[in-house]
């Protein structure tokens, strides 16, 4: 079975703003720790053993995305900038693309 090999899509970077860069450095950081999670898992299993994890992967991503989803109006209600939750809600959903 190959590596998986995950990114920070280009759009999600460029939709935060321009700081210390310390969010893009925590989506790097839980993209390769995802990523990392993921090969160790299908390492060794047969391709129906490897997609069922991939599977779960891409169920728990959703799970996250949905979770962001769900900040961005009590965000926007309390007077808060819901920026940083659309990034991370925008991350989740481009990895199960790259995935898929």
């Amino acid at each position: 079975m190959p590596q998986i090999d995950l990114g920070v899509p280009k759009g999600v970077v460029e939709s935060l703003p321009e700081e210390d860069g310390t969010a893009e450095r925590d989506m790097r950081r839980a993209i390769a720790g995802i990523q990392s999670r993921l090969n160790e898992e299908i390492e060794g299993h047969d391709p129906a053993a490897a997609a069922e994890v991939v599977a779960d992967a891409v169920e728990r991503m959703e799970q996250q995305a949905s979770t962001y989803h769900e900040f961005v109006p009590e965000l926007r209600a309390w007077g808060q900038s819901p920026i940083y939750a659309i990034a991370w809600r925008n991350l989740y959903v481009e990895l199960i693309g790259q995935l898929y």
